[in-house]
């Protein structure tokens, strides 16, 4: 297949729209269902490049979560613990400790379920039957693998009534080292950002603490690899083998530092005990219950703890989730590792850090307030790498 033609591009008014290889050659996928549109492609190619990167760096099935053309989150295939489990809705979940790629898409899908909602999925490695059985259950509008056992393709072909968007590409694809896009008529030509994010970028640590564990390295490589393919500016919050908030596309590095912090702390907060144990009636649907926990959470549109509204969603009623007991819960929170794909200007990017249990820091440096930056980090005994790169991607 040397082209492929879309209904149209990004909105219905834009047409004609195709993809197509600018040499004449193949293009390297096959569509097996569906038929992908504009921003699917978008999403489907940004993705593949970031679960591919980190399998090739960290040698372990990787998982990305994405939404018009950020991700949400990713994840390599770490086994979860049973509160995990529970707090990711895969606890009723047969062989997912055999599954590795399947522990990656639980965590990947399950960080930021209501950013993840209608999403794209890429998969690092050919698409298992347990992997499958989970993501059949989401709502998602396609995904990206090198391969799907025959199995677990005939399960994702029963989604959408059929037309669920299944790709498959080809793992040994090597892009042209230079790109072109077109902006108001006119052609942009760039080299491809194929620098290396691996052990070696985080060598030059900054702050008095030097301390920094394979864990640590690991969480800080998620969540630099993670920001290279997320709309700039961009923060990543990441521990425990996954990208755990993304703050992406904002003016001001301290607002994307908050965005991506009140993910994370949302993240945390859905692991408290008065969340995994609300009384949800059994016949919730899925979305319904993930917005009733990010209400109940953040307290925002409806009290859904009200009389008049916690019958619509509970059994009985549960009591509020109070912003004391919240905070008292996330000052337990320590480990946490964050990226950034430009320098911190201000020190007030660590103190928010800080709130969110941040214990690991990579940035590029270079700010003229440097110092201050460091020294905050110092207050607070954490790590920081100055990695030199930055990782801007629009």
């Amino acid at each position: 297949m040397k082209e492929f033609e879309l209904k149209y591009g990004c909105n219905p008014n834009q047409k004609p729209a195709k993809i197509f290889m600018h040499d004449g050659s193949e293009l390297p996928i096959e569509i097996l269902c569906g038929r992908p549109g504009y921003i699917n492609f978008l999403d489907a190619f940004n993705s593949w490049q970031l679960v591919k990167e980190l399998k090739e760096i960290l040698g372990m099935p990787a998982v990305t979560s994405f939404k018009h053309v950020s991700p949400t989150s990713a994840a390599v295939g770490i086994p979860l613990s049973d509160a995990l489990k529970k707090a990711c809705f895969v606890d009723d979940i047969e062989g997912l400790d055999e599954s590795p790629l399947a522990c990656a898409y639980a965590r990947a899908r399950g960080t930021d379920r209501m950013c993840s909602f209608g999403d794209w999925v890429a998969l690092s490695d050919v698409c298992d039957v347990t992997t499958a059985k989970m993501l059949a259950r989401e709502v998602s509008d396609g995904i990206i693998a090198p391969g799907y056992e025959p199995e677990a393709l005939e399960i994702l072909k029963t989604k959408r009534k059929g037309a669920y968007n299944i790709i498959k590409i080809d793992p040994d694809f090597v892009p042209d080292p230079i790109e072109h896009k077109q902006v108001y008529g006119i052609t942009f030509e760039q080299g491809r950002n194929n620098f290396r994010i691996d052990r070696e970028l985080l060598s030059n640590i900054v702050t008095e603490n030097k301390d920094l564990p394979e864990s640590a390295v690991r969480d800080l490589i998620i969540a630099l690899i993670t920001l290279k393919y997320t709309q700039s500016n961009s923060v990543c919050y990441a521990v425990d083998g996954q990208a755990i908030g993304v703050g992406a596309g904002q003016q001001s590095r301290i607002h994307c530092t908050r965005l991506a912090g009140d993910k994370a702390n949302t993240w945390f907060l859905r692991q408290h005990e008065k969340v995994l144990n609300l009384p949800f009636k059994s016949d919730i649907r899925r979305p319904d219950r993930d917005n009733v926990i990010d209400g109940y959470i953040n307290q925002n549109e409806e009290d859904v703890c009200a009389d008049g509204n916690w019958q619509k969603y509970f059994t009985e009623q549960p009591a509020p989730f109070t912003r004391e007991e919240q905070r008292a819960y996330l000052d337990t929170i320590d480990g946490v590792s964050i990226g950034s794909d430009a320098f911190f200007p201000f020190s007030d990017n660590i103190e928010r850090a800080k709130r969110s249990g941040v214990k690991y820091v990579a940035e590029p440096g270079g700010s003229i307030r440097d110092d201050a930056v460091i020294d905050c980090c110092n207050k607070y005994g954490m790590t920081m790498a100055f990695t030199g790169m930055r990782l801007f991607h629009h």
